[in-house]
Formats: C-alpha cells, sequence, structure tokens
C-alpha cells in the first residue's frame, strides 16, 4: 500500500467535505432567509457544486487511489496494511464511490436542479392546498429516482438501492417484516387507549405569544446542553438540522401561535439531530466520518429528546414552573399531572410532526407503502392524494379532507428523499433500545432529569453513540450497546409502561 495514496484520499475528501457543506449552507439559506424569487439562481448554484462534488468524488484519480489502497467489493475497508484507525474511513470512501460511480454526472446535476426548485414548488403548493401544482414536479421526481434506483442496482426490489442511502444495508423486505410487527403491537396499546377515559390537552391550545414560545425553547436548549457557539436556531416551514461542519450545527423550528406543541417538541426534537452532529469524535472532523452513521440511528437521538425525556414527567418537573411564568394566565389553573399527560395525549391525528408517541409509527407506515407502489409502478402520481386518504383511514382511522394536512404535508419528496421516511419509525425502535441500557448504566438518570441535570444523559449518548460517527455502522451500535440485534419490544415495553399511567388503565 503507498502512503502518498492514504493521504491524498484523505486530502480530496476533505475537498468534499468542504464543498458538501457549502452546499448545505445554500440549502439552510434556502429554506430560511433566501427572498423567494432566488430560486433559480440557487439552483443553478447547488447544481454546479453537487456536480463538482460527484464529478471529483468518482473520479479516475479517486477510484485508483482507492484501489491503491486495496478497497474492493471484498475488503471495502482497504487492504492489510492500512492502519487500523484509517480502515473506517476507507469503507465509508469506498462504499460512497461505488454509489456515486453509478450515476452519471448528467443525472447528478438534473436530479440537484429538479429538487431544489421541488422545495420550492412544494412551499407554494402547500400554503395554497394544491396539490395539481406540484404534481409536475414530484412526478419527474419520482422517475429520476426510479432512475436512480436502476442504475445503483438492488436485489429483491428497486425501494432497496434508495433506503440504502439512509439506512445503509437495509432492505424493505426487513422493514415490511418489522412494521408489520410493530402494528400488530400498536393494536392492542391503541385499544386500551381508545377504551380509557380520552385526557384534555385543552390547555395546549390557546394563544401562546411567539415570542415566550422563542424565549422558552432557547432556555430549554441551553439546559440541556445545546452551545449556541456552535449552533444556531431559527425558523423554516418545516423543521430540519443541517451541519455546516463539525463546528457549525444549525436547526430550524417552526411556531404555531395558537398550539404550544409544534415549537416546543418540534425544537427538542432537532436539538437531538443536532447534538448527535456536534458530538462527534473531533479526530473525524472534515473527514466523511463526521456524520450520523444513519438516519434511523440520527432519528433514534431526536425521539429520545423529543419523547422519552421531553414528553417524560421528570423533565417537567423540571421546566413547567419556568413555562407557567412565561405565559402568565394561560397555564395557572393547570397543574403538572394535567399537564403531563394532556403533553402526552394519544389521538390520530393529520399531522406526522405533531403525532403522537403511538400513533407516530403508524404515519410512517402510510407513507412508506405510497412510496413502495411509488417507485415499482404500482401507484400513479395522479392518485396519489386519493390513495394518501385511503391508507389514512386503514391506519389512522381518519381521512384528510385537505391536501396539506395530506399528502403536501411533508417537505421530503420535494427534496427527493425517497427511501428516508422508515428511518423515523426504525428511530423509536433504537431509541427505546438505547434508552433502557442507559437507565441501567445511570441508575438515577430520572433525579438528575427531575433536576435539571441533563450533563450524564448527553455524556453516555456521546460516549456510546455520537463519538463514533459514520465509525460504526447502525448494526454495530446496538450490538455493541445493547449485547443484540434491534427488538421492538422495548420500545412497546415502554410504551405499555407509560401510556399505562397517563391513561390510568
Amino acid at each position: 500500500m503507498s502512503t502518498d495514496a492514504l493521504n491524498r484520499l484523505k486530502s480530496i475528501d476533505r475537498e468534499l467535505q468542504l464543498l458538501s457543506k457549502t452546499v448545505s449552507l445554500l440549502h439552510w439559506d434556502q429554506e430560511t432567509y433566501m427572498p423567494p424569487d432566488g430560486i433559480d439562481m440557487r439552483s443553478d448554484e447547488i447544481a454546479l457544486l453537487t456536480g463538482m462534488i460527484h464529478e471529483r468524488g468518482t473520479s479516475d484519480e479517486f477510484g485508483a487511489l482507492l484501489a491503491d489502497v486495496g478497497a474492493d467489493d471484498e475488503h471495502p475497508a482497504g487492504g492489510s496494511e492500512v492502519p487500523e484507525e484509517d480502515r473506517a474511513l476507507i469503507r465509508c470512501l469506498y462504499r460512497d464511490y461505488r454509489r456515486e460511480q453509478k450515476l452519471p454526472a448528467e443525472l447528478v446535476r438534473r436530479f440537484a436542479v429538479v429538487t431544489s426548485t421541488g422545495q420550492a414548488v412544494w412551499a407554494r403548493a402547500r400554503e395554497a392546498n394544491d396539490f395539481s401544482t406540484f404534481r409536475d414536479h414530484l412526478a419527474e421526481i419520482i422517475d429520476l429516482n426510479r432512475e436512480r434506483a436502476a442504475r445503483f442496482g438492488y436485489d429483491e426490489h428497486p425501494y432497496d438501492a434508495l433506503l440504502d442511502e439512509y439506512e445503509p444495508d437495509m432492505k424493505a423486505s426487513e422493514v415490511r417484516t418489522v412494521f408489520d410487527q410493530l402494528q400488530k403491537d400498536l393494536v392492542p396499546i391503541s385499544g386500551r387507549i381508545q377504551a380509557a377515559e380520552q385526557v384534555d390537552d385543552s390547555f395546549l391550545h390557546q394563544a401562546y405569544p411567539v415570542d415566550g414560545q422563542r424565549v422558552f425553547s432557547r432556555r430549554v436548549l441551553e439546559a440541556i446542553g445545546w452551545p449556541f457557539s456552535r449552533g444556531r436556531l431559527d425558523e423554516s416551514a418545516h423543521p430540519f438540522t443541517t451541519d455546516i461542519g463539525s463546528m457549525d450545527v444549525r436547526l430550524t423550528t417552526r411556531y404555531a401561535p395558537d398550539f404550544l406543541n409544534p415549537a416546543l417538541f418540534g425544537t427538542i426534537h432537532e436539538a437531538g439531530h443536532g447534538l448527535y452532529e456536534l458530538g462527534v469524535a473531533s479526530k473525524y472532523h472534515g473527514t466523511s466520518l463526521a456524520s450520523g452513521t444513519s438516519l434511523g440511528i440520527h432519528e433514534s437521538q431526536s425521539r429520545t429528546w423529543e419523547n422519552m425525556i421531553g414528553r417524560s414527567r421528570e423533565f417537567w418537573l423540571f421546566f413547567y414552573p419556568e413555562l407557567v411564568r412565561t405565559f402568565p394566565g394561560l397555564l395557572d389553573s393547570v397543574d403538572l399531572d394535567r399537564f403531563y399527560r394532556g403533553i402526552n395525549r394519544v389521538e390520530s391525528s393529520f399531522i406526522r410532526v405533531e403525532a403522537d408517541e403511538v400513533t407516530y409509527s403508524l404515519h410512517i407506515m402510510l407513507r412508506f407503502r405510497l412510496e413502495l407502489a411509488l417507485i415499482e409502478g404500482s401507484l400513479d402520481v395522479d392518485d396519489l392524494p386519493e390513495a394518501w386518504r385511503a391508507m389514512s383511514r386503514e391506519l389512522l382511522g381518519i381521512a384528510p379532507e385537505s391536501d396539506s394536512e395530506g399528502v403536501l404535508q411533508d417537505i421530503h419528496w420535494s427534496m427527493g428523499a425517497m427511501g428516508y421516511f422508515p428511518t423515523y419509525a426504525l428511530g423509536n425502535l433504537y431509541g427505546a433500545q438505547f434508552y433502557h441500557v442507559m437507565m441501567e448504566a445511570i441508575p438515577d438518570v430520572r433525579d438528575q432529569i427531575a433536576n435539571g441535570n441533563f450533563a450524564d444523559v448527553l455524556e453516555w449518548q456521546r460516549e456510546n453513540i455520537h463519538t463514533h460517527g459514520r465509525a460504526k455502522t447502525a448494526r454495530e451500535l446496538v450490538m455493541d450497546i445493547s449485547g443484540q440485534t434491534l427488538d421492538a419490544r422495548y420500545f412497546t415495553e415502554y410504551l405499555n409502561k407509560k401510556y399505562g399511567e397517563v391513561y390510568q388503565l
């Protein structure tokens, strides 16, 4: 093996990361502060940089360097002479190279233009509640994803090639099996809740001043360990997290003037993503290893913070008095127990990001099944709004009347991110399994949270999950942390215990 080849690979990887983070900055600006009429030029800018990244990362030179260090399909981490500390990087570089090499540069540029423009068109369509104005863009995005899947290649289903981008090495058949079992597990939990007296959450649906929501959101971020010297909190139509670099991670949220939950829990959710990115070991900064290993693991962190911690009684033992003071007169007559039960109300709803923990995975199953049908061609784009309503009736028992509450509510398809949605529900499962282990490792964790001390929680996540970045795969993390493969029973046991208390079952 040539040491020069290894060093050259690292140099090119550094350049690719700089270009990639520049694209992230452009996307962040597009969703936050860019004037609407800037979309055409912005699409061209993103397409140019995306094309450069693709060409550089699939060049003959890059392929030759990987071959020089012994990386191939049988030895993706390189030959035996590659130092142990560099093997994870070579594995990731080879994986990315092999995937991207299969895509022609023109397809990459076209995908970047169509999805960048598509996000702006989607935002307007959602605001106007008019799917027809987004229909043609979505049809093109689906066609491009089919072409990408065909070029990536797959063994079972074209969806596998798209899912692999977000949850490496997992197949649609595995997701279908997990989701079918999860649906069966959720039915008895949901049935017991439906038979119980519904909890009251009317106090959450009041006129909460947005300025107060901003102040409280920032206060929560500071308390759980969000470093504003390395991160921001802004506003966008759909909350998201993006890293502009390991020392610059940005969150967005949205504030509903008449409902407390979206900003309250959306901000905590995005903080979970951001803390993961900020917690990657410094030795990986500026490399392809400096990000989450899969979106399912990423979601495990965000949903742990949002739900298992942020919707826990202990969390609000600490924060509730301050929340009451932030909104004088609105919560004075609502005691902690009523508030705790209210924020954990279980009820079928149209909007995924506002769904409760019990029904949330059903929202993901809906999208997963529709995506499968769209990619395989068994569902036409024109029939998508009605198919969404029909599947919503089947899984959630309700059907949205408007496109904005149905097929247009999520930004993901406009981004071209088909294969992304399953990772949300997988995150619930990973998160519950990790949280179970963490509670055994930190026996007094509930008391710590109740006293506003989140340092040990964050340190445990950093040490066991965050620090590894992409150096460990999702499967390796689950096995290393829990000693077993992914097991959905931790999530269903968590739901049974928590909601048995909330609904006094």
